[in-house]
């Protein structure tokens, strides 16, 4: 049952998209199909991520007051009080600590979904899923500007990745580094922890673009430079309002 639902709800979706974008495109290449594929996605998931981003900037402002609750409690004893208190910050500033984490979870089947569905394409294997009023292309040439092999490992694409990734998380954790306040070693261990996340990340996406068909690591390129645009069109209008409301608080 839940299988099915799968292959409805995404799978099919995905393969036919990717499907009927190669027959519709001049020159039949996949590669710009699996791009305008990704924006597509991506536009889908525009939303749950711009919600992802703003927890994620939330829970950063809230730390300071986060802090003073660990100096107010320091004891074991208290930690039930403390957890109120932290409950009731939470509750007042409207944040909910989960809801950064359930839009990347609800990312991982569709990424499964899309990994499946690109896997087939590339293979031009799979066609018994199209949809009726799309056509079934026979074979799909697996190669992008019939220049880069999509088909089987491309280290170029896994490398450029890997970049993308890293300009990614490092664009993520500037914009979120803490103050340096007294006492905050746990935020301080944060960054620490963002840092090297900054270099972990690039280096998995790496190992694993290498193990990919080039077509999914032309994808996980094409998204991440999407995240890159997203981050910045959020930062930068979460920068206007602080200003705005900046100005209003000194008027």
């Amino acid at each position: 049952m839940l299988i099915d639902l799968y292959h409805a709800i995404l799978y099919e979706p995905i393969f036919n998209v990717l499907v009927g974008l190669y027959n519709i495109l001049p020159g039949h290449d996949i590669g710009i199909a699996i791009i305008i594929m990704t924006i597509l996605i991506k536009l889908v998931l525009w939303p749950l991520q711009s919600k992802a981003l703003k927890s994620q900037k939330a829970l950063q402002d809230i730390q300071p007051k986060v802090q003073e609750l660990k100096k107010k409690y320091p004891n074991k004893e208290d930690q039930e009080k403390m957890a109120k208190e932290l409950m009731s910050i939470y509750s007042k500033e409207k944040v909910n600590p989960l809801s950064s984490c359930l839009p990347l979870l609800i990312q991982i089947p569709v990424f499964i979904a899309l990994y499946r569905a690109l896997s087939h394409g590339l293979e031009s294997t799979g066609f018994e899923a199209l949809y009726s009023f799309v056509g079934n292309p026979g074979t799909i040439e697996p190669s992008m500007f019939g220049l880069v092999d999509l088909a089987n490992r491309n280290i170029a694409l896994a490398v450029l990745a890997a970049i993308a990734q890293y300009f990614q998380a490092k664009m993520m954790i500037t914009r979120q580094q803490p103050k340096k306040t007294p006492g905050a070693q746990d935020e301080q261990m944060m960054a620490s922890m963002n840092k090297s996340m900054v270099y972990m990340m690039p280096g998995v996406t790496l190992f694993i673009g290498i193990q990919m068909p080039g077509g999914l690591a032309l994808y996980w390129l094409t998204m991440t430079l999407l995240m890159i645009i997203q981050q910045y069109i959020f930062f930068k209008k979460k920068k206007a309002v602080e200003v705005v409301e900046q100005e209003s608080a000194k008027s």
